[in-house]
């Protein structure tokens, strides 16, 4: 006999309460295996960099930035027994890797120990999707990437950093060979961050989402807790096996980019890595022949000179935030406003690299995507989970679809920008009905069911009692978007999108609502119905400092189309063009190429003989 309804409940009660006794004993583990940095880490961290008779300070590397790259390349050079000194210009540490969901998207490693994949197949994939765009991301920084990305996350492992698989979240083109469904997506683990001490309220944590204790894989799970048990379960998961245990023992757990730049900074610290805040990088010094050997930094409120014996890292990010910049050298009409990038990422090692010869490529793009703009706030939010699940569409300001609503943001992002090339598209509209706002979350901030009056009047949502009316407050075409709306709802009748293939692809489907017969479609039926604006953001800049698979800056040869390395200068992160390209490989491919790359320049730096000698 099947169970009945409450014995169903009382199973997953039964469940929730195993979660949170077994989550207790995690947390307590936890702590006893962890210790908390002392008191006076700060002070010590501050100030054991060595300082000269002049007033100016020594060290071996110099890492400028502290995100995720940043981060891991001081941890591996400071392993490998050299001084490292962390400047950071804001006041808070992490940058936008403390926004992101932490993922790094590296092949073949013992994480997954996935015996599908190869690095042969990897490098399949990437020469695919990538094609041809020079030496940002030739044949050697792709095998670099490919070869020690397992080696750095075995590295960081050892060393004390948690990993967890994200089991599951498939390549971004499925349909390029060497593609995989799962296997090469990895994040960071939870961690209490109570165990950084003084450092715990330093760490940049993003003004549009509020930290919760969950991985990328249980988000879009989360943002359908309200429409199925799985969501509910998910979210019991979240808050009873890591929210709850935790607050009751007095430990703070994170999980996403506030963990990765937690971990890290935890690692750092305990090596005796030094780390300045609000220290903004000047200029590079170079020598007669042209090597980097130092940097002026601000500290302390005055300009200071930092010598370097082995490097500087550039690991600063890009330049999403600075709009002279963006409109120097990306597409017309772009602004920093639709960037979801952390607020200092103004382009500052890109510009003193520049001012010393060193080579740039890929500066038109980014990591493109969607963003919700709050009016009342100007405050942008990454549009992703709420935009791939049925009852919604996006549409341009004739009242057209225009792309697969589901497909992976960079993609999508380039596709709005691509389109807006010859009909007007900034902004578009993402198009709902009241069956998509009673189940999902709109916008990480809008709860299900629930539309304040204050989102309506300050324009954040718009809302008609019909599809004419609507594209009335809209001011788009009524008939286009009556025959869109009517035709859509065919497709989702059929399950099938004949025009763009919604749902087709495992990654689509992946981050839809498997109660669909499509995951991503589902009529707009039910009124009243909502628009919200959709711009063009990004999760920062990709193009920057040319580098070479070692991860050093390079400048133009004395032949042309050739590069040489700049000796003392390496770039990492977005502050150096990317080796993915103009492209994105799947879950993680900002901060995996970023911290293999950060593990790499420590490696070669290592290597150098002590410039100061």
């Amino acid at each position: 006999m099947a169970p009945s309804l409450w014995q169903r409940r009382g199973v997953r009660v039964t469940a929730a309460v195993s979660a949170v006794a077994v989550g207790t004993v995690l947390a307590i583990r936890t702590n006893r295996q962890r210790k908390h940095l002392p008191p006076d880490s700060i002070a010590r961290a501050a100030n054991s960099v060595r300082q000269r008779p002049d007033g100016s300070y020594e060290t071996d590397v110099l890492v400028v930035g502290s995100g995720g790259a940043a981060l891991a390349a001081a941890l591996r050079a400071r392993s490998l027994g050299l001084s490292v000194l962390v400047t950071e210009k804001n006041a808070k540490v992490g940058g936008t890797t403390a926004y992101s969901g932490s993922g790094c998207w590296i092949p073949n490693t013992h994480v997954h120990n996935d015996t599908r994949d190869s690095p042969e197949k990897a490098l399949t994939y990437l020469e695919s999707i990538i094609g041809d765009v020079g030496p940002a991301s030739s044949r050697e920084r792709k095998l670099a990437f490919l070869r020690e990305g397992p080696e750095m996350v075995k590295y960081l492992e050892d060393e004390g950093y948690r990993w967890i698989p994200t089991p599951g979240y498939p390549d971004y083109h499925q349909f390029h060979p060497g593609a995989m469904i799962g296997g090469r997506s990895i994040e960071a683990g939870a961690f209490d961050r109570n165990l950084l001490g003084p450092w715990k309220d330093m760490i940049n944590i993003n003004p549009a989402r509020a930290p919760v204790a969950m991985y990328t894989f249980e988000l879009s799970k989360m943002v359908r807790a309200k429409a199925d048990w799985d969501g509910k379960v998910t979210a019991a998961k979240a808050f009873g096996l890591r929210v709850y245990p935790a607050w009751l023992l007095g430990s703070h757990t994170s999980t996403l980019g506030v963990s990765m730049i937690s971990q890290l900074l935890y690692l750092n610290l305990r090596r005796g890595t030094s780390l300045w805040v609000s220290s903004p990088l000047k200029d590079l010094q170079t020598d007669k022949q042209g090597d980097v050997v130092g940097a002026t930094v601000e500290h302390g409120g005055k300009p200071v000179t930092v010598h370097v014996s082995r490097g500087v890292v550039l690991a600063a990010g890009g330049f999403a935030h600075n709009a002279e910049m963006r409109q120097k050298y990306q597409p017309k009409g772009i602004t920093s406003d639709w960037t979801s990038a952390s607020r200092g990422d103004q382009g500052d090692a890109i510009t003193a690299a520049i001012k010393i010869g060193a080579a740039t490529a890929l500066m038109d793009s980014a990591w493109w995507g969607t963003s919700i703009i709050d009016p009342a706030t100007n405050q942008p939010y990454w549009c992703l989970y709420d935009r791939v699940m049925p009852h919604s569409i996006i549409v341009d300001q004739e009242g057209r679809r225009f792309a697969n609503e589901s497909l992976n943001y960079n993609t999508l992002g380039t596709k709005l920008w691509e389109h807006s090339k010859d009909h007007p598209a900034i902004p578009s509209y993402m198009v709902m009905d009241t069956t998509h706002r009673n189940k999902y979350v709109l916008a990480g901030k809008l709860l299900p069911g629930f539309t304040p009056q204050s989102a309506l009047d300050s324009g954040f949502l718009t809302k008609a009692d019909s599809i004419p009316e609507l594209a009335e407050k809209l001011g788009v075409p009524a008939r286009n978007l009556a025959e869109t709306v009517e035709r859509f709802n065919g497709f989702a009748k059929k399950g099938v999108d004949e025009d763009f293939e919604r749902g087709k692809s495992p990654y689509d489907r992946f981050l839809g609502d498997p109660s669909y017969k499509n995951p991503n479609l589902g009529e707009l039926s039910k009124p009243p119905y909502y628009a919200v604006k959709i711009w063009p953001g990004d999760l920062g800049t990709k193009g920057g400092v040319l580098t070479d698979e070692h991860a050093r800056a390079l400048r133009e040869g004395k032949e042309k189309g050739k590069y040489e390395p700049i000796r003392g200068l390496y770039a990492i992160g977005n502050s150096s063009a990317s080796v993915m390209g103009r492209t994105y490989a799947g879950a993680g491919s900002t901060l995996g190429p970023g911290l293999t790359f950060g593990y790499i320049a420590a490696n070669d730096m290592a290597k150098r003989q002590d410039a100061s000698k």
